[in-house]
């Protein structure tokens, strides 16, 4: 069991880094050139973009990442 946790940890690590990478800067793109004109317009269909898309798998793949640490940190 503990094998199964460990590779799917690491599989998670992985994947966490390389969606962190590919996100970009806050100050990057458009909405950084026009000071927050942009941000308000794309604002609406942020969730939408690939951007939003890369947020949201962020978000999920640390909350699955911590969660297999605590558990294997129980079993242990």
């Amino acid at each position: 069991m503990k094998g199964i946790l460990t590779a799917l940890l690491v599989i998670v690590e992985l994947f966490l880094i390389a969606v962190v990478l590919l996100q970009s800067g806050r100050k990057a793109g458009l909405s950084g050139a026009i000071a927050g004109g942009a941000e308000t317009f794309f604002g609406k269909n942020k969730a939408r973009s690939f951007e939003g898309k890369l947020h949201r798998l962020t978000k999920i793949s640390a909350v699955l990442f911590i969660v297999i640490a605590m558990v294997l940190a129980i079993l242990e």
